[in-house]
C-alpha cells in the first residue's frame, strides 16, 4: 500500500541503460549535443526513452556539470513590441543552437542583485542582456563568476564582454536623407537620449547629417522611448513649423502619427512626414504604413550567439563588438 501512496516510481538513465542495451554513459552521450555516439545507439536509446516515458534532468545534470544548457535572457520595457520580437527571435536561436533560454524581465528600478542571484543559481552558460536594462552590476558579477555575455544595443564597455550594436550612425544618416530628398526641409529628431544608448546614437547621426547637409533641424526631447511619449509630444508639432520627423523608435512614432491623424483632418496628418526605427510589426499595419529602419532581429540573434558560443569557447579574448546592418523600409508616412 506504501508503494501504492508514493506513486509511479521516476524513470531514470539507468532504465533506459537496460532497455536500450547499452551503457549508462551512451545514454548521456546520446542526449548530449556533438557529443561521440554512434547514430544506430542513439536511434536506440531515444526509441526506449520513449517507450519508457524518460526525460533528461537538465538542471540535475548542471550540478554535476558545472554549468547548465540555460541561458539568461534579461530584458526591460517589455510593452515595446520590437522587445518582444526581439526576445522571440532571440529564444528561437538558442533552441535551434541546443540552448534553453531563460527569461528573466527587470526594469531600471529593479533589485539588480536579485537578477543576479537567479542567473547564478541556474549555473546559466550564458547572459544575453538587452538594451534598457541595467547591465552594469549584472556583468561585472557575472564576468567574475566565469559566465560570459554579450550586450545588445548598449554602451557600457566592460572587459571581456561583447557587444552587439545595431549600425545606429547609419540609420541617422538613412533617415535624414530620405526626408531631405522627399522634400522636407524643416526637420526634428524626437529621443530619449538621456535614458537610451541608441536614441542618443541615432539622433546624434540625423542632427549630424541634417547640419551637414545644410537643413534646418531640432531636437525634441521626450522622457521616454514609448507611445505615451510619442503621442504626447506629437501635440506639439505644426506643419507651418515641422514637416518631418525622426523618431528614435516605432513604438513613439506610432504615438506621434496616431496623434497627428487623430487631432487634425487627416489629409493634414500627412503635412508632417514621419520615420520611425525597428520596423515593428504593427509598422506595416493599414493604419500606419510607417516609413522606418529595419532592425533585422534575426540577424541580430545570430550575431549575439556566435559571440556567446566563441567566448565561452576562449574566455579570456578581448571585448569584441560588431554592427547589425539596417535598411530603409519605405511606406507611406514618408
Amino acid at each position: 500500500m506504501a508503494d501504492k501512496d508514493k506513486g509511479p516510481r521516476r524513470v531514470t538513465s539507468f532504465d533506459v541503460a537496460r532497455v536500450a542495451g547499452v551503457s549508462r554513459a551512451a545514454v548521456s552521450r546520446a542526449f548530449t549535443p556533438d557529443a561521440s555516439v554512434s547514430p544506430k545507439t542513439r536511434e536506440k536509446v531515444h526509441q526506449a526513452a520513449k517507450e519508457l516515458g524518460y526525460r533528461v534532468n537538465y538542471l540535475a545534470r548542471s550540478l554535476t556539470n558545472k554549468r547548465s544548457d540555460l541561458v539568461g535572457v534579461v530584458a526591460a520595457g517589455l510593452d515595446n513590441p520590437f522587445r518582444t520580437l526581439q526576445i522571440e527571435h532571440l529564444a528561437r536561436a538558442l533552441i535551434s543552437r541546443n540552448f534553453r533560454p531563460i527569461l528573466l524581465p527587470t526594469s531600471k528600478e529593479a533589485d539588480t542583485s536579485a537578477v543576479i542571484g537567479q542567473l547564478l543559481h541556474y549555473a546559466v552558460s550564458g547572459v544575453i542582456v538587452t538594451s534598457d536594462a541595467p547591465p552594469t552590476e549584472i556583468c561585472e558579477q557575472c564576468a567574475a563568476d566565469g559566465v560570459p555575455i554579450v550586450l545588445i544595443n548598449k554602451g557600457d564597455d566592460i572587459p571581456f564582454v561583447d557587444r552587439i550594436v545595431s549600425d545606429d550612425r547609419t540609420a541617422g544618416h538613412l533617415a535624414a536623407d530620405h526626408l531631405i530628398d522627399s522634400g522636407a526641409g524643416r526637420l526634428a529628431v524626437i529621443a530619449a537620449p538621456s535614458v537610451s544608448y541608441t536614441a542618443r546614437r541615432r539622433g546624434d547621426a540625423f542632427l549630424g547629417r541634417c547640419r551637414q547637409r545644410g537643413v534646418e533641424v531640432q531636437l525634441l526631447t521626450i522622457a521616454v522611448n514609448d507611445y505615451p511619449s510619442g503621442y504626447e509630444i506629437a501635440s506639439k508639432l505644426s506643419p507651418m513649423e515641422i514637416d518631418g520627423v525622426f523618431c528614435a523608435n516605432d513604438y513613439t512614432a506610432c504615438g506621434v502619427v496616431d496623434r497627428l491623424m487623430s487631432s487634425r483632418r487627416r489629409e493634414d496628418g500627412h503635412a508632417i512626414r514621419v520615420i520611425g526605427h525597428d520596423d515593428i510589426p504593427q509598422a506595416s499595419w493599414a493604419a500606419y504604413e510607417l516609413t522606418t529602419i529595419r532592425q533585422p532581429c534575426d540577424i541580430q540573434a545570430e550575431q549575439t550567439i556566435d559571440l556567446l558560443i566563441s567566448r565561452m569557447a576562449e574566455p579570456d579574448m578581448t571585448a569584441r563588438v560588431e554592427f547589425t546592418p539596417v535598411s530603409l523600409i519605405k511606406r507611406r508616412t514618408a
